[in-house]
C-alpha cells in the first residue's frame, strides 16, 4: 500500500540520514533563503532585511514566523540553519539565533556574516580575498574556512569605496563641482526629476542617505561610456583596491558578490589591471553558491 503524506514525512523525519538545509543571505535591505536537501529539491524565498543594527528582535521574528515559516512546506523538518547577514556582529549573533531557534526548535543553527557566506559562495574551500559592492562595501582574506582578516568598511561617510553609496556620493560631487560635463548633471536632475536642492535635501535631511545615493548607480551606468565617466569609475574602483585590498598585502585572486560588481565587472577588471591585482569570479546573487557549498560538505 502507497504511504500518505504525512506517513512519508514521518518517515524522513525518522530519517537520521536526512538532511533540510535553511540558508539565509541576508542584507539591510532583503533577505534571500533557500529550504531543502539539494539544489535542485529546494524553494526558495525572499523576505525583509533581518541586519539586527536596523530591524528590531520583534521585527525579526514577525518576520521569520510569519513571512518565511509560513512558505515552507514541513518547515519542523529542518534540521541545519545557516544564516549569513550583515550586521551579525559577534554580540548581535546570539539573539538572531535566539529567535530562529524559537521558529525552529529541532535545527543546529549558525550564525555569520555576510562577507563569510560571500567567501564561501565565491571561494569554497580555496583561499582568496572576497569583497562584496552593493549599496556597501566590504573585504576580508579568507583561509578556505573562515575570514582571517577584515579591512574595516567604516559606512558610506568615511568608506565603502567602490560601493553604490560611495559611486552615487562621488558622482553628484562630481557634476555639482563641474568635474562631469554639464549634460551629465542636467541628465541625471532628468532622470530623478529632482532639482539639486531636491537632491541635497534627499542627504543631509532624510533617512538612509546611503540607499538615496546608490539610487544613482543606474544611470551612471548608463553613461558608463563618456570619457569623463570612465576616469570616473576608474578613480572609484581604484580607491577601493588601494584602500580596501592593498593593505591585505596577499598574492591570492580577489573575487567579488553584489550588483555594483556584477554590473561594473569590466570597470573593476580595467582598474584591477592597472595596478597588476589579479580577478577572480563576480556573483550578483550568492545564495545559491552558498547551498552548493554546504550541501557539499553534508554529502
Amino acid at each position: 500500500m502507497k504511504a500518505t503524506a504525512a506517513e512519508a514525512g514521518a518517515d524522513i523525519a525518522t530519517d537520521t540520514n536526512y538532511i533540510m538545509i535553511l540558508i539565509a543571505d541576508s542584507g539591510a535591505t532583503k533577505t534571500d533563503w533557500f529550504y531543502g536537501n539539494s539544489s535542485q529539491n529546494g524553494i526558495r524565498v525572499e523576505t525583509n532585511g533581518l541586519n539586527p543594527f536596523h530591524i528590531c528582535e520583534k521585527g525579526m521574528r514577525q518576520t521569520i514566523a510569519e513571512t518565511l515559516f509560513k512558505k515552507l512546506e514541513h518547515p519542523e523538518q529542518c534540521t541545519d540553519i545557516f544564516f549569513y547577514g550583515s550586521g551579525c556582529t559577534p554580540n548581535k549573533r546570539e539573539s538572531v539565533r535566539n529567535i530562529l531557534q524559537e521558529t525552529f526548535p529541532k535545527a543546529e543553527i549558525r550564525i555569520d556574516t555576510d562577507l563569510t557566506g560571500a567567501a564561501r559562495a565565491l571561494f569554497g574551500d580555496q583561499a582568496g580575498i572576497a569583497c562584496i559592492l552593493g549599496t556597501g562595501s566590504n573585504s576580508g582574506l579568507y583561509d578556505g574556512e573562515k575570514i582571517i582578516d577584515n579591512i574595516p568598511p567604516l559606512g558610506y561617510i568615511l568608506g565603502d569605496e567602490g560601493s553604490g553609496a560611495y559611486l552615487g556620493k562621488r558622482f553628484i560631487a562630481d557634476c555639482l563641482k563641474r568635474r562631469l560635463p554639464e549634460t551629465i548633471l542636467s541628465g541625471l536632475l532628468d532622470e530623478l526629476r529632482l532639482s539639486t536642492e531636491d537632491i541635497l535635501g534627499n542627504i543631509y535631511h532624510k533617512p538612509n542617505a546611503n540607499r538615496f545615493l546608490a539610487q544613482i548607480t543606474p544611470y551612471i551606468y548608463r553613461v558608463r561610456s563618456v570619457p569623463e565617466v570612465k576616469d570616473f569609475l576608474n578613480d572609484c574602483f581604484s580607491d577601493f583596491f588601494q584602500r580596501n585590498i592593498i593593505p591585505y598585502r596577499s598574492p591570492y585572486p580577489i573575487s567579488f558578490v553584489g550588483s555594483v560588481a556584477y554590473y561594473f565587472e569590466e570597470e573593476i577588471r580595467n582598474a584591477a589591471s592597472k595596478m597588476r591585482l589579479t580577478i577572480g569570479r563576480f556573483i550578483q546573487y550568492p545564495l545559491m553558491d552558498i547551498v552548493k557549498y554546504h550541501l557539499n560538505k553534508k554529502q
